[in-house]
């Protein structure tokens, strides 16, 4: 076989979101992976449908790449006076 043609197996921890952990193999450099969904959480395993309003994952958005609530409604006012 040749040298180096696979990449490095490292231990990892992982935290799933309901407390436990556990330890397995991966490529990732990371000694801690944290999962913020696992069968407990996950409507796929629950059977609950959780319905999330598009305004709460925009807001979401914008904190998340520190955008301001007003840089958004600028934009949209600029295009609505374009076509007019």
């Amino acid at each position: 076989m040749k040298k180096d043609l696979h990449p490095d197996y490292n231990f990892t921890t992982v935290r799933l979101s309901d407390g436990t952990e556990f330890v397995t193999r991966t490529t990732m450099d990371d000694d801690t992976y944290v999962s913020e969904i696992d069968s407990t959480n996950h409507p796929f395993y629950t059977g609950k449908r959780q319905y999330v309003d598009t305004a709460g994952r925009v807001e979401k958005f914008r904190q998340r790449y520190g955008l301001s609530s007003d840089e958004g409604e600028e934009d949209e006012g600029d295009e609505k006076e374009a076509e007019a």
